[in-house]
């Protein structure tokens, strides 16, 4: 379309610009002279009696300059305003188009006979003999009220380009939702689906699948996370954490994501889509929440069991929620010291990115024979045959071939050539010391999934590895003091509890477990020994009772924390102090033993605002055992940690006092050792 516009009142310029209307429908690709509309007092050499094919024929517009309104009557005054300000606003949105030239009034260009360049040039390729038509006014009611255009868009490969009309074709409609019945056979395709690797760990994936489920069947079937042939928002948000597990050491590789840019896919498609979503989701938040490694394989000295959330809450939250990236995120451990653990995490692999590119997913020792997801991997390190076998089952198939490869691997890198693929083979595979480091901050991570989420405001923590005691207010360690823990053979427990109360001159109760293996060949030897160091003595039945009473002997010192627990080990005062200066402190057969023992208690008393002090704590000492109640239960954590960031933000590393980690990071089937 070519219109010529006068200018407004103000600018009294008048502007041209060039389009080409639309094809319209059922119309002919013949030839044919455009149509020449013009204004009143619009002068005729304006007008172009070139042609072009109809569909992109010029329609000329010519207005004249703009008349002066003061003499007129204000009815004319206004509709004249009007109708120049209405092609002021028409010009104007003609300029701000791509593609479209302007010139004032008077240097109009003739079109030739060629058309420009990227048109579709007329069938016959020559110029028909028809003349113009020109039109008079009154003015059409499309040059008052334009049709409206959109942006010039490529209309094919070869680079014509065209102006479709905003108002020419109606969107495509989405594609039908995916019925219950898609629902359904997505899921028996799940049931079916063989389970070649452990999605949760410890966990029981076919109660999972059993949960997953009754999810669908309690929304009765109806998808979750598609709509319109695509993913939801919230399915998008979801899919964005999932995608991005590793960043907090979560690994399920037999659960496959959907694709984000999934769009216009039938209801089969999305229901499928669907599903494995929520098995996604389910998997995060097991794995996520602590239920990957059960703490009571690792030792049996660890008594903490974490809180797995439920697989249909977990659904049910992350589907409900304004923000399902973080509520997938609230299912990792909310502690300061897990999520300084996770930044190091990110540093560890900013400073060496083949960590995170070599790291294998967790598994179990693989053996000629068995089938594996990692094989696939292991193949693909090794440049064996993995593409001649992409498309079949093979391709999971630990060989003799991939075992062969591993076994050369092995021995060239001082390991046993064995063709094991284990923990060792992981770690050379996957750089050495460095993968070593990061799999211990990893191992350390899984174990803050076993402490409780609610570790309480004010709280005493004890990490054995460590040999420390802090007691926590809020966010600010109030307290700390050294701690003397279990030798490797009657190691500290890991547990939680609380604090009750404390006893002055409490007497010392002797397990059976000391008594037998300790006391009793002692004894067979030296008849008055318990008499000579003090202790009572009493006899029922076939066994010993053995008491030693308060004093400076006594092996619980002066005071003694209780919270009773399952392992009869508590926190406690001591005549030999002198171990304190010890670098590592692992002397006792499980209790804890704590320097500065009064201070403690001053504080877990409730201090100088309770009327309590080292002084006062101090004046009972000597006498008889003395019971003081807490004002409140206080939490105790007794924990395990290897790996932690102190308070200058530096990352710690602690000897593996009773092998936790080491266990923990075989579980995972991360690398610990060569």
């Amino acid at each position: 379309m070519l219109i010529v516009g006068k200018s407004s009142e103000l600018a009294g310029v008048c502007l041209i610009a060039m389009m080409l209307a639309a094809p319209v429908a059922g119309q002919a690709d013949d030839l044919q002279a455009p149509a020449t509309v013009a204004a009143p007092n619009a002068p005729p050499s304006l007008l172009t009696p070139d042609i072009l094919p109809k569909q992109h024929r010029p329609f000329a517009v010519v207005i004249p300059p703009a008349r002066s309104t003061e003499r007129m009557p204000l009815p004319d005054r206004a509709r004249e305003i009007a109708e120049a300000k209405a092609l002021a606003d028409l010009a104007g949105a003609i300029a701000q188009s791509p593609g479209i030239d302007l010139a004032p009034t008077g240097t109009l260009p003739r079109i030739d006979n060629a058309a420009p360049a990227g048109w579709p040039l007329p069938a016959s390729g020559g110029r028909p003999t028809s003349s113009p038509v020109a039109i008079e006014p009154p003015l059409p009611p499309e040059v008052r009220d334009p049709p409206s255009f959109d942006v010039p868009r490529a209309a094919s490969s070869d680079n014509v380009t065209e102006l479709a009309p905003a108002r020419s074709a109606a969107p495509k409609d989405p594609p039908p939702a995916a019925t219950g019945h898609d629902i359904l056979v997505a899921l028996s395709a799940m049931d079916a689906r063989p389970i070649l690797a452990r999605p949760l760990g410890a966990g029981d994936w076919r109660a999972a699948r059993d949960a997953i489920r009754a999810f669908y069947a309690g929304r009765s079937y109806a998808p979750a996370w598609t709509a319109e042939g695509r993913l939801t928002l919230a399915a998008l948000r979801a899919r964005s954490r999932l995608a991005a597990a590793a960043e907090d050491g979560l690994d399920f590789p037999a659960v496959a994501l959907p694709p984000a840019a999934m769009s216009n896919a039938a209801p089969a498609l999305q229901a499928q889509a669907d599903v494995a979503l929520t098995q996604a989701i389910v998997a995060y938040a097991a794995e996520a929440s602590g239920g990957r490694v059960d703490p009571a394989r690792i030792s049996s000295a660890i008594s903490e069991r974490p809180s797995v959330v439920d697989p249909v809450r977990a659904i049910e939250q992350v589907l409900a929620a304004s923000d399902a990236s973080a509520e997938l995120q609230s299912f990792n451990p909310p502690q300061k010291g897990y999520r300084e653990l996770r930044d190091k995490l990110a540093q560890l692999r900013a400073g060496n990115p083949a960590l995170a590119a070599n790291l294998f997913p967790a598994g179990p020792t693989l053996k000629i024979g068995m089938i594996d997801p990692r094989v696939a991997l292991i193949r693909t390190r090794f440049g064996l045959d993995q593409d001649a076998l992409a498309a079949s089952s093979d391709a999971l198939l630990y060989d003799e071939r991939v075992a062969s490869a591993v076994a050369h691997f092995q021995r060239a890198n001082g390991l046993k050539g064995s063709g094991i693929f284990n923990a060792g083979t992981a770690l050379a595979l996957a750089g050495g010391d460095a993968r070593r480091q990061e799999s211990i901050v990893l191992a350390n991570m899984e174990m803050w999934r076993w402490e409780p989420r609610d570790m309480g405001e004010e709280r005493v923590e004890i990490n054995v590895p460590d040999f420390t005691l802090k007691l926590v207010q809020g966010a600010q360690v109030v307290h700390s003091a050294r701690v003397i823990v279990g030798k490797p053979d009657t190691p500290t427990p890991v547990f939680s509890n609380a604090i009750h109360y404390i006893l002055v001159n409490p007497s010392w109760h002797v397990p059976d477990s000391i008594i037998k293996k300790e006391m009793m060949p002692k004894l067979a030897k030296d008849p008055d020994y318990l008499t000579r160091m003090g202790f009572e003595v009493v006899q029922k039945g076939d066994s010993l009772l053995v008491r030693q009473p308060p004093g400076e002997r006594n092996a619980l010192g002066r005071i003694l924390f209780m919270f009773p627990n399952e392992h009869a080990v508590y926190l406690h005062d001591t005549p030999s102090r002198g171990l304190f200066a010890e670098e590592r402190r692992a002397y006792s057969h499980g209790c804890i033993r704590v320097e500065q023992p009064l201070e403690l208690g001053e504080i877990v008393m409730g201090g100088p605002a309770n009327r309590w002090s080292q002084q006062r704590l101090r004046s009972l000492v000597g006498g008889a055992e003395r019971t003081l109640f807490l004002p409140r239960p206080m939490a105790i954590h007794i924990e395990y940690f290897t790996a932690f960031v102190d308070d200058s933000g530096d990352l710690q590393m602690r000897d593996d006092v009773y092998g936790h980690v080491r266990r923990v990071q075989d579980a995972l089937g991360f690398p610990s050792q060569g």
